[in-house]
């Protein structure tokens, strides 16, 4: 098989569309071996063949922000179903967060949790837990962090409760960066309705509802950056919403501050007229804000102040929605249907297929020290074959989360996974 040793090939998936040209993607030993054009005449003996005519080809995708419930809160999501979502929506790695019960702020829970993911899913989707960043997320005192790192935690967060005290969130994010570690920070300053889960404007007045101005997001960013400078320690900023966290992002790393961000597909698609009609189910924290939001938050992904996309990926039962909507809890349940909703920012041109790859699978790894596929020989093999086409509808049915709390429920979508290989093994 031209430059690639033949010897060294276990399965050829051929004829998948990657970067606009057909190719044959060689795999052996868990590992790409070759990725050459596209020739249905060439054969080789004893190797396995797999047909990916019509399907694109990616790199499987990490997810930097999920919440799979497990332990504690197994009627909204465990791991097992969690992970299921993730391998059918072509997340090969999921990062866990520590809002459990009990909090992960012991390498017991850290331990509990890679056990039930290694027993559902033993070929992968891989769990790699985050630790609680202090003790109960009270923002208190420090959690165990070496300990938690130890036991198998990639980074530290408090979660959707930011810790108040500056001082403590400093020292959490010196000791972090002292043992490997980043933190990722929910930036939501904690007096202005925390947790609101409506954009304060025009339509929060209308409606009557208690809402949160996008300054108490970017208040808090800019306390980080200003620290994440200080320190020089990298801080990771979970879910940016809003413009102007935008330009404070985009200013910082003008200045080399070491600072990453990350921004969801509901914030690229959606608006805060999704709640209108008090629809719960577009309850989120930060909230859904504004068209301009929207275009601020494509052009950072495409220039790289916004460096990833994650799901925050938040399942609830249908009973805790189904209520009025200041008792509802926030959240969207986004593993299943991020890939299609991002890809449909590609068909519609506001991201490029390579921006789709960069901020879904690429930075992800490289921002949390995972291994990553970029079709090079030796990466893992991990990968995605993606129909464009398919069409399918939101459902309970269709959805493998555990999780209906989607205002996509009833929507249609096009493309979606077909199979998803890690290590050169088929999970799905």
């Amino acid at each position: 098989m031209r430059s690639v040793d033949p010897k060294a090939v276990e399965l050829v998936v051929r004829g998948a569309t990657w970067q606009g040209r057909k190719v044959d993607l060689l795999v052996g030993r868990g590992v790409v071996a070759g990725l050459i054009p596209s020739d249905p005449k060439t054969r080789a003996k004893g190797v396995a063949e797999f047909d990916a005519q019509g399907l694109l080809l990616l790199p499987s995708l990490t997810d930097a922000h999920a919440h799979l419930r497990e332990p504690g809160f197994e009627y909204k999501e465990d791991i097992a179903s969690g992970l299921s979502a993730a391998a059918f929506g072509g997340f090969g790695n999921v990062l866990c967060m520590a809002n459990t019960s009990p909090v992960n702020d012991t390498a017991t829970v850290t331990e509990l949790m890679l056990e039930r993911a290694k027993a559902a899913w033993p070929k992968g989707p891989r769990l790699h837990p985050v630790g609680a960043l202090t003790k109960g997320l009270s923002g208190r005192e420090l959690a165990p962090l070496a300990e938690l790192a130890e036991a198998g935690c990639v980074a530290f967060s408090n979660d959707g409760v930011p810790v108040e005290n500056t001082e403590i969130f400093r020292r959490a994010v010196e000791y972090a960066a002292g043992i490997g570690r980043i933190v990722i920070d929910h930036c939501e300053d904690p007096f202005m309705a925390r947790g609101a889960g409506v954009n304060e404007g025009a339509l929060s007045g209308l409606l009557g509802l208690a809402a949160q101005p996008d300054v108490a997001e970017s208040i808090q960013v800019a306390r980080d950056v200003l620290i994440a400078e200080y320190v020089g320690a990298r801080i990771h900023l979970a879910h940016v919403s809003c413009a102007r966290s935008v330009e404070l992002i985009r200013f910082a790393k003008a200045r080399g501050v070491l600072v990453t961000a990350e921004t969801c597909p509901h914030y690229l698609t959606l608006t805060e007229q999704a709640v209108a009609g008090y629809d719960a189910r577009a309850k989120v924290n930060p909230p859904l804000r504004t068209e301009a939001d929207i275009a601020a938050l494509l052009a950072g992904l495409k220039d790289g102040t916004i460096d990833i996309i994650a799901t925050d990926h938040a399942p609830h039962a249908e009973h805790e929605k189904e209520v009025e909507f200041d008792a509802a809890p926030c959240g969207i349940s986004g593993l299943d249907t991020a890939l299609a909703v991002t890809y449909g920012l590609v068909r519609a041109k506001k991201l490029a297929l390579a921006d789709l790859v960069r901020c879904l699978a690429v930075r992800p790894a490289e921002i949390f020290g995972l291994p990553v596929n970029r079709f090079r020989p030796g990466d893992p093999a991990d990968f995605v074959l993606f129909d464009p086409k398919a069409a399918w509808t939101v459902s309970p049915e269709t959805l493998r989360s555990k999780g209906t709390n989607t205002p996509l429920l009833g929507a249609s979508l096009t493309g979606r996974v077909v199979h998803h290989f890690l290590g050169g093994k088929k999970i799905v």
